[in-house]
């Protein structure tokens, strides 16, 4: 009989931490071997306050000495979207440009120039064009900098994170977080996107495959991950530490009272 009310709190307990499957486990509709095509995609544009660099070169190096004059003017024969150099230089940092409030960069030779809302392709055919004026065939590499998303809440490791390829999913920035804790809210996952300064608020369900075809399932530069805590750790958080000490000491002196009046 005393064996049977000792383990009566350990039961209770038990129940009240178990969390059902369907609360922790990702993707749980999706079938063995089934091909999802994602419905969403996402090409990041340029914003006020991006840096962005740009680095011009060309079969004449010194033709194109005069355009990377910008920040970094200490360039030498880098060029190619993948760093790929045409000339024999040591190599240095590329030019950055801080793109302005009107959504502008002073470039050189070439004057103030408009990136804001365009993406990177689009920029480095608006300065090839422009160039072939002063070279002949210009190559242009563009790079966004500072492509960075925050994850915060029931993470392990909440932070901002710089991605260097401009291109994370809201899965790859959970990797990056140490992914959430067993207190995070998985079907009720925010996005918070800033578009000319107007925050959208976007939840999404990560137990479900139709993540895939969320219109944010790609972030964008500066978006915020946000992990709501889940009932259980609300109220964790509103009670003193010693709590759940306290009510198995309640828990003991009923369970020893009872025991003595069943002798």
């Amino acid at each position: 009989m005393r064996c049977r009310f000792l383990l009566l709190p350990l039961l209770i307990i038990s129940i009240f931490s178990c969390k059902a499957p369907e609360d922790v486990v990702y993707f749980q509709n999706s079938a063995n071997l089934e091909k999802i095509n994602s419905k969403s995609s996402f090409t990041p544009v340029f914003k006020v306050d991006d840096i962005v660099s740009i680095f011009v070169s060309a079969g004449d190096m010194d033709a194109a000495r005069p355009f990377n004059l910008g920040q970094g003017s200490s360039i030498s024969a880098i060029g190619g979207e993948n760093g790929a150099g045409t000339g024999g230089g040591t190599g240095a940092s590329e030019p950055t440009y801080l793109i302005d409030e009107t959504g502008n960069i002073d470039f050189p030779v070439l004057g103030k120039l408009k990136l804001a809302g365009l993406t990177r392709i689009q920029v480095k055919e608006m300065i090839k064009e422009k160039l072939k004026v002063y070279i002949n065939d210009p190559i242009v590499s563009v790079r966004l900098k500072n492509f960075k998303i925050t994850v915060l809440g029931e993470v392990v490791s909440p932070g901002s994170y710089t991605v260097p390829n401009e291109r994370v999913t809201i899965i790859e920035a959970l990797g990056m977080a140490g992914d959430m804790t067993i207190k995070g809210k998985r079907k009720n996952v925010m996005v918070i996107r800033e578009n000319d300064g107007v925050n959208t608020y976007h939840r999404v369900d990560l137990t479900s495959k139709e993540i895939f075809e969320s219109p944010v399932y790609y972030l964008a530069q500066n978006d915020v991950l946000y992990i709501e805590p889940n009932d259980s750790k609300v109220r964790t958080s509103k009670t003193n530490n010693n709590t759940l000490g306290i009510i198995l000491s309640v828990f003991g002196v009923a369970l020893s009272a009872v025991s003595l009046i069943l002798r």
